[in-house]
């Protein structure tokens, strides 16, 4: 609280971009890690909540008729514009937000506050409700030609997965020459492997003349060499950019745009991104051939190609868990420098990089093409995008497992004690598996093997994504969320059906029919029901525990079950129901 000088401000306006509607009137709050509006011009309570970890930017602008406006932008899209009343308000407030929204140490991260009120055997079962042992064996390793091994428990060796050799123009190494072999030797079905650099060539090539570069296929043996051309985080970080710079823009027409979307570049990388896990995919399905991945650093490029061929091949990866274990793997375990690319602390702003919500774009445009192929909805992928840049869990902090372990390093004395004193994500998003689930999923055993269409058509704007705060600029239904709705009703009409069969009458005395309740649910429902005449004249029977049949608690009224039918046939007086 020592940021915040003014917790409160009064008559604060939030514009809305796109609905044309009275600009709204509140009151604005600052706590400890949320600035939060009231809309006090709304006829029902209206609140909105925006985590400080999540401001990626505060400008003050121009002073207008209205005030002094603050313009917020946050790094899951959401754009706040308010207008302040008071010049030393809305300075007050913006010096807060730039303190709050950019802290400096790792004990200052949202993680190691926040306190669901969980037990600690909770937490720490948890922390172990991903293994990624388990996610090995059910691949077959260890076997004759893998094995499992701390061998690397230093942290200093890689295999499969790696960084750019330093071969330089002409220099060789032959330690990493002889891994190579044996990883190709461990696949007796195939007699050369791949190795992918994700990078353009252009850029590689550049990279010699620093000592560093790519594989020499003259000095590698059986060894087939491809470039994919994924461009560097500066290009990416650009892009994004453009590609916000277009979805702020009030009322453009089509051709602005479209104009602006090509522009930016955004569909063409993730096109690219795409194109990369393909290949692998295919060179894996189609050729049995082993594949070595790299790109500069090989934790920003290869996380996203190999977590995505991943995809592809293995149906499990597109559930709750699969899905989980997926990003524990390719992005938390092998390392993804997450404190960095989403600048989770004051730093260098030329390390910030859409890498992982590239990824997680790249899912969404997979769902589009198969969607009957995944567990999870688009809410599912907006939650965790959501949780790697709020902090609030400790699964993204630091950059790497050496990260979260280091005691020496008085850095990161405080990210040594994340297991501890931090929760993960995956137990709460586990809680709400019913409501971001897909009711198209068919399974998992429909789809094994994923094959999409990497055209340019192929490929959509995910409003969802990049304008899901602009409610305006949605459509008024979504396809999805319609049917979780009924699947949910319909959970609802079944259990209030079966209720209203445990209370049916059974007016003759008579035991009812197999498609009702037990003899002494019927036998006791009869006693407390009034007379059959009281039917007869059009009066819906009054039962002795709940409301009136005539009287449901849904107005919707769904065709009545086979057995509750039965019951009525059976009986020799008919009831309103």
């Amino acid at each position: 609280m020592e940021h915040i000088s003014t917790p409160k401000v009064e008559n604060v306006k939030l514009l809305d971009r796109y609905a044309n509607r009275k600009t709204a009137s509140g009151t604005l709050y600052l706590t400890a890690t949320h600035l939060i509006y009231v809309d006090a011009s709304a006829e029902v309570r209206k609140e909105t909540w925006i985590l400080h970890h999540h401001i990626s930017s505060v400008e003050k602008l121009p002073l207008t008729t209205a005030g002094y406006p603050l313009l917020i932008h946050c790094k899951n899209f959401h754009v706040a514009h308010f207008v302040i009343g008071q010049e030393r308000d809305c300075q007050d407030v913006f010096t807060s937000l730039l303190k709050l929204s950019q802290p400096v140490k790792p004990e200052e991260l949202y993680a190691f506050s926040y306190n669901p009120k969980m037990s600690k055997e909770s937490r720490e079962m948890g922390w172990k409700l991903i293994d990624l042992r388990l996610d090995y064996q059910r691949m077959g390793i260890p076997n004759d030609s893998w094995e499992i091994t701390d061998l690397n428990k230093d942290y200093e060796a890689a295999l499969c997965r790696c960084s750019q050799p330093l071969a330089g123009f002409s220099a060789r190494c032959l330690e990493d020459e002889q891994m190579l072999q044996a990883i190709r030797e461990a696949n007796p079905g195939c007699p050369f492997m791949y190795v992918v650099d994700t990078r353009p060539k252009l850029n590689a090539m550049a990279n010699r003349a620093a000592g560093k570069g790519y594989e020499n296929e003259d000095h590698y043996e059986n060894i087939r060499f491809k470039f994919i051309g994924i461009e560097n985080i500066h290009v990416m970080r650009s892009s994004l950019q453009k590609l916000l710079e277009v979805c702020e823009m009030k009322s453009p027409s089509m051709s602005d745009f479209l104009t602006g979307l090509e522009n930016s570049g955004w569909l063409r990388h993730i096109k690219a991104v795409m194109d990369a896990g393909v290949f692998l995919a295919k060179a894996v399905r189609e050729e049995r051939a082993s594949v070595l991945v790299h790109c500069s650093d090989g934790w920003d490029r290869t996380a996203q190609v190999c977590s995505l061929a991943s995809l592809l091949l293995d149906p499990f990866y597109r559930t709750f868990k699969g899905f989980m274990v997926l990003i524990e793997k390719e992005w938390i375990a092998m390392g993804h420098k997450f404190s960095h690319r989403c600048g989770h602390l004051d730093g260098d702003p030329k390390e910030v990089s859409p890498v992982f919500t590239q990824f997680v774009e790249c899912v969404w445009q997979l769902m589009q093409q198969f969607p009957c192929s995944f567990e999870f909805s688009e809410r599912f992928l907006l939650e965790i995008h959501d949780h790697v840049y709020s902090c609030q869990f400790g699964n993204f902090l630091g950059t790497c497992h050496k990260d979260r372990e280091e005691l020496s390093d008085q850095m990161f004395f405080v990210l040594a004690r994340i297991f501890e004193k931090t929760h993960s994500l995956w137990p709460f998003l586990l809680q709400r598996k019913q409501e971001l689930r897909n009711p198209l999923y068919r399974g998992f055993t429909a789809y094994k093997e994923l094959q999409p269409n990497t055209l340019p058509f192929s490929f959509q704007f995910w409003c969802g994504m990049y304008n899901r705060f602009d409610k305006g600029m949605h459509p008024k239904q979504c396809v999805l969320d319609q049917l979780l709705s009924c699947s949910s009703q319909k959970v609802t009409l079944e259990d209030s059906a079966s209720q209203l069969q445990n209370k049916l009458p059974i007016l003759d005395g008579s035991l009812p029919s197999k498609g009702c309740t037990s003899p002494k649910a019927g036998v006791a429902a009869a006693k407390a029901s009034p007379p059959p005449q009281d039917c007869a004249e059009g009066a819906a029977p009054v039962l002795s525990n709940g409301p009136s049949l005539g009287h449901q608690k849904h107005k919707e009224s769904p065709a009545q079950p086979q057995d509750v039918r039965a019951c009525r046939e059976d009986g020799q007086a008919q009831h309103q129901g």
